[in-house]
């Protein structure tokens, strides 16, 4: 037998529904006789009737009634495929591969993947913890779309970077410690300091905020998991440089009792940006680029 044709099933249904091959064929834009000319095409490819066809109304035979009932489900499928491949070509749906830090990945990405699962749910973000030099080298070799990272980058071809926001950055300390209101690099250099381990931006940072002042500091430890820091802050381990991260909503998580934060003399800043690959730029990861700043999307809208 020759493989079913989809017109075919398609004016089988509508028989079915409508009631006569007269009204299929107006409601299918067909001339009568190609309706008469594909049930019979069908019923001889099955070798059984389909249809009972008289001076009344179409009546499908019991045979029929089972078809048309699977031939339903393959015009569902049929039409959910179609639509499926013109939503991805539309970017509506696809998996976008984000790198991003430790404390990006659990105060910056939960708001923005909330926003993008609320107008755009067919998307998946895959996202994995790196820093911003694997990120960097991953987009460049096309296993990551869109990262999270800390400016200033190298250029990289092939790869598109524009800034997101800036975060202040902050002395977390043990509570019971006796400290002045506003920390400096010569204070916090006699101080035991948990840092990020010296392959992350966040460390050169902090590095050349103590080397201006002429300090040099020794970290206790290196830790690349902000999280991790802050708890070994609260045991009173030593005080950590790191960035006033805000969850981006208007419900920030209470405070560590254990821990205070004292703002720096001079202030250190911490600049991340946006890397976009030139070959995933296009497609669903313009919505997860949108969720991840909404305001600037709607003050262009």
């Amino acid at each position: 037998m020759r493989e079913l044709s989809l017109d075919h099933l398609r004016t089988l249904v509508a028989i079915a529904d409508l009631g006569s091959l007269a009204n299929a064929a107006r409601a299918l834009h067909l001339a009568a006789p190609t309706v008469t000319v594909q049930i019979a095409e069908l019923e001889s490819r099955l070798g059984g009737q389909l249809l009972v066809r008289g001076r009344g109304p179409a009546q499908a035979t019991a045979l029929g009634e089972r078809f048309i009932a699977r031939a339903r489900r393959l015009l569902a499928d049929a039409d959910d495929a179609v639509e499926d491949v013109r939503r991805q070509l539309a970017g509506q749906t696809g998996r976008v591969r984000v790198g991003a830090s430790t404390g990006t990945i659990a105060h910056l990405l939960p708001p923005a993947l909330k926003r993008l699962a609320e107008h755009h749910p067919g998307i998946d973000v895959n996202v994995q913890v790196l820093t911003s030099n694997d990120s960097m080298a991953r987009l460049a070799a096309g296993s990551l779309d869109l990262a999270v990272v800390a400016l200033p980058q190298a250029p990289v071809r092939g790869v598109h970077v524009t800034p997101l926001r800036r975060e202040a950055v902050v002395a977390f300390l043990p509570a019971d410690w006796k400290a002045p209101r506003r920390l400096t690099p010569q204070w916090l250099a006699e101080r035991p300091l948990i840092m990020n381990d010296a392959s992350t931006r966040l460390y050169r940072l902090t590095a050349e905020w103590f080397s201006a002042a002429g300090v040099h500091c020794r970290p206790r430890i290196e830790l690349n998991y902000n999280d991790a820091i802050r708890t070994l802050v609260a045991a009173g381990y030593g005080a950590a440089l790191l960035p006033e991260e805000s969850h981006g909503d208007d419900k920030e998580p209470a405070r560590d009792p254990r821990i205070a934060i004292r703002p720096l003399s001079p202030a250190l800043w911490r600049q991340l940006g946006l890397a976009v690959s030139d070959r995933g730029a296009s497609g669903p990861t313009r919505f997860v680029l949108e969720a991840l700043q909404p305001g600037k999307h709607a003050s262009a809208a």
